[in-house]
């Protein structure tokens, strides 16, 4: 064989020397990964990977029918460390050189002054700061993750990131806000510090406005802690809560509440309520509470003025309720607005039922409209006991009395009808005709006055339009609501009529004028029980009725407690009249035609 033969020979072997040597090196190589040093690399690519961390899913805001908000989430920031990096990584920064000017140094910063620096923008000591580590570290020597400061605003959060401290970071933590401030606020309600819902719609509304909190975990550098991009872990998935949308007008809202509040302090008043609800569709478009809760101060104002006593406060409604005693006699066929009978000022009936007016007069001559006007407790006693105890009663159950109303709100009360009819004593078979001797709220008393408004057909009371998550169609319509048939057409219109004639003819007719719109309305003043068998000091006055009444499209109704200044029915009538003229005004509604019938009062 020559020489020039043995080249490549030479060459193979050489070739694969080199490949053996190769693969020895990385058979080596993987030994010590997966053998020798499996322990070591297996504990470093766990302090890459954090711990898993919540990703809050953000709760939904709440709006009004316009879609204006009343409450919604904004971006704070949970300021958290890694008490194990803190301990051990250290951080090295450039600082100007002292011996030359036009240069910089390295230079290590201690813990304790990184403590410091972000103790000093959280609002913490520097001690304070070591602390929470050295508590996470005395209780896990490898703890990761630890709470500094928690719901920061976004320029703490700008203010902790300039630190450029890399064992430092921030969580995003959605946070609740009222931008609305007190308006609505005692219907809306409020969440804690923790996000968990406290009062009002944010409370039994919750399964529609909460959201999901989801887990993730992701690698980071060990050298400087930053997150490295690419590398999340999503262990469960957030979602954000959906939008309450609700009935109110918030524009309106807030001018009912600056008329209600007025009121109450001209008659030093305890508080009041006024109820706007439209008549056909019994949607509720503003109801005000005063004293009124700001939802981001809930503490500046006292417990019990934090609720809805719109739908919480029971009260004996008084007189407004003749005109349901009324609605119901002419719908049973016992009398008409014309039937007659004589009204004195004290009657005993055979049963030994004692029944009074609230000032002495002579015997009157009234009509059933007449006994709407003088507001006379002895004339309807004669009529209500045309009808049985038993027809009465479930009259009031179709009216919506002794019940909650559709909406469900937080607490609600659902009056007391005295318990069942086969239970009344003699003196309740009688106070039950004239609105003693029972309780009703005063959305109820707004939802009587909306059914004789909308021809007989009550309308359930609605404050939340709907619920609409991510996904939803915007577009699908909610079914109508359906009414129920309480009292016939003809008894409503002729229940309307009479109203008309109070608002037109009663003591109050100069203190509620509306002019250019056909009125009908009720005035009451009524004792308000105290829970325990007796009653408060005070009374509560009242005022419901509805506009325009030839073709009723807004319901109103006042409450006003202890009004010392005023205690009379004179103290509810002026908001009863400004609320009505800023509702008619707003909405545009055209002016009546023709005036009301006119019915005798007298005989």
């Amino acid at each position: 064989m020559n020489r020039t033969s043995r080249h490549p020979m030479r060459r193979i072997l050489l070739s694969a020397a080199v490949l053996v040597a190769l693969v020895g090196v990385f058979v080596v190589r993987l030994v010590d990964i997966q053998i020798v040093r499996a322990a070591e690399l297996n504990e470093q690519a766990q302090e890459a990977r954090s711990e898993p961390v919540t990703v809050y899913g953000a709760r939904g805001d709440i709006v009004d029918a316009n879609g204006k908000v009343l409450a919604d989430t904004v971006m704070r920031y949970d300021i958290v460390l890694s008490p194990k990096q803190a301990s051990k990584a250290e951080v090295v920064r450039e600082v100007p050189d002292p011996e030359n000017p036009e240069a910089t140094k390295e230079v290590v910063v201690p813990l304790p002054e990184l403590a410091a620096e972000l103790g000093a923008v959280v609002g913490l000591t520097g001690d304070q700061v070591q602390g929470i580590i050295t508590s996470e570290l005395a209780e896990d020597p490898k703890a990761d993750y630890a709470y500094v400061s928690k719901l920061v605003d976004t320029e703490t959060y700008e203010k902790v990131k300039a630190l450029d401290i890399p064992w430092v970071y921030a969580d995003e933590h959605p946070s609740r806000r009222y931008p609305s401030g007190a308006v609505a606020g005692n219907l809306v309600g409020w969440v804690g510090p923790d996000g968990n819902p406290l009062q009002g719609l944010e409370l039994s509304e919750d399964q529609c406005l909460a959201g999901e909190n989801g887990k993730i975990s992701y690698l980071h550098s060990l050298q400087d802690w930053v997150k490295i991009p690419g590398t999340e872990i999503v262990h469960e998935q957030a979602h954000d809560g959906g939008k309450l949308q609700l009935t109110i007008d918030t524009d309106l809202q807030w001018e009912v509440q600056r008329i209600a509040e007025a009121q109450r302090q001209v008659t030093g008043a305890d508080w009041a309520t006024v109820t706007v609800m439209e008549a056909k569709t019994g949607r509720l478009l503003a109801v005000a509470d005063v004293p009124t809760v700001d939802p981001n101060d809930p503490s500046a104002i006292d417990a019990d003025d934090r609720g809805s006593r719109s739908f919480t406060a029971p009260y004996e409604p008084g007189s407004t309720f003749k005109a349901l005693t009324a609605a119901s006699v002419i719908n049973a066929g016992l009398a008409d607005p014309y039937s007659r009978i004589v009204a004195p000022y004290r009657i005993k009936f055979p049963n030994g039922a004692d029944v009074n007016d609230s000032s002495f007069h002579v015997d009157q001559q009234l009509t059933l409209t007449g006994v709407l006007v003088e507001s006379s407790n002895t004339g309807m006693s004669q009529f209500g006991e045309l009808m049985t105890d038993r027809a009465r009663y479930d009259d009031m159950l179709k009216f919506g009395l002794g019940a909650e109303s559709e909406v469900g709100f937080l607490a609600e009360a659902s009056g007391d009808l005295h318990g069942d009819p086969d239970d009344w004593d003699n003196q309740t078979k009688y106070a039950t005709m004239f609105g003693q001797g029972l309780t009703t709220t005063a959305v109820q008393i707004a939802s009587v006055y909306q059914t004789i408004a909308n021809g007989g057909v009550r309308m359930p009371v609605t404050l939340v339009d709907g619920c609409v998550r991510d996904g939803d169609d915007a577009t699908a319509e909610t079914p109508a609501p359906q009414g129920e048939q309480v009292v016939s057409p003809e008894a409503a219109t002729a229940t309307s009529q009479m109203l008309e004639r109070v608002y037109q003819d009663a003591w109050l007719s100069d203190e509620w004028n509306i002019p250019g719109y056909r009125v009908a309305a009720k005035t009451g003043t009524a004792q308000v029980p105290d829970g325990n068998g007796g009653y408060q000091e005070g009374y509560l006055v009242s005022v419901s009725g509805f506009a325009p009444a030839d073709d009723p499209e807004f319901v109103v109704s006042v409450s006003i407690m202890n009004p010392v200044k005023m205690n009379s029915s004179a103290a509810s009538a002026p908001v009863f009249q400004e609320v009505m003229s800023q509702v008619l005004k707003k909405y545009r509604t055209v002016p009546s035609g023709a005036p009301a019938p006119e019915l005798p009062a007298t005989w």
